[in-house]
């Protein structure tokens, strides 16, 4: 592959990564939480690790390439994260009730962290709008191969980066549980806010 691509591929990554959403905001959650960080990662992770594949495969092509299948997308996404966002705001994590988030099972962490990225439609269409870009015709791996690769090193990028968001706020908050509460419940706004404008955007 063309090392200068890659390189510039991963800054306009980065850039991305670092810019808050609802990733962010799970992550936050998630580091409120006893034991929670490792696995509600790995559901982040492994949505972006679906819509790279999709893409490198083709699959994501003939999906953008149908309004309803899209539409449908944005609206599972948007209800999921008023569901989560909601779900915040009435109960809203702090590191006080660690003892009784670690109960919670990892499966359901992850399954979750699935969700929040895997049903966000934007992160599908920015793997599909971004990826091939930086796709080098001759190079000898084909280009899913080369996006496939491309999206590894975003999603460790995206792995290093909400890691650091989940301790830090464990940090941050753990002797704080208003400051957690109220940090909470901005993420429950964050992901209501972020839904919307998935459908304003799309309708």
């Amino acid at each position: 592959m063309n090392i200068d691509l890659m390189a510039a591929f991963w800054l306009v990554s980065a850039l991305l990564v670092i810019t808050p959403g609802a990733d962010w905001a799970y992550a936050i959650t998630a580091g409120m939480q006893e034991r929670a960080i490792a696995p509600a990662i790995g559901g982040l992770l492994s949505g972006h690790l679906m819509a790279t594949l999709l893409v490198a495969a083709g699959i994501g092509s003939l999906v953008a390439g149908l309004p309803l299948a899209l539409s449908l997308l944005t609206i599972g996404g948007a209800a999921y994260l008023v569901w989560l966002g909601i779900g915040m705001l009435a109960n809203p994590p702090i590191p006080a009730a660690a003892e009784a988030g670690g109960r919670t099972p990892w499966p359901h962490w992850l399954a979750r962290g699935f969700g929040v990225s895997g049903l966000n439609p934007k992160v599908f269409l920015l793997f599909l709008a971004l990826l091939p870009q930086f796709v080098d015709p001759k190079a000898i791996w084909s280009p899913s191969l080369q996006m496939v690769v491309l999206g590894l090193i975003h999603i460790a990028t995206c792995g290093v980066v909400y890691t650091g968001v989940a301790i830090g706020s464990k940090t941050l908050l753990t002797a704080r549980p208003a400051a957690a509460r109220v940090v909470g419940r901005i993420s429950g706004v964050a992901m209501l806010a972020i839904a919307l404008l998935l459908l304003v955007e799309r309708f």
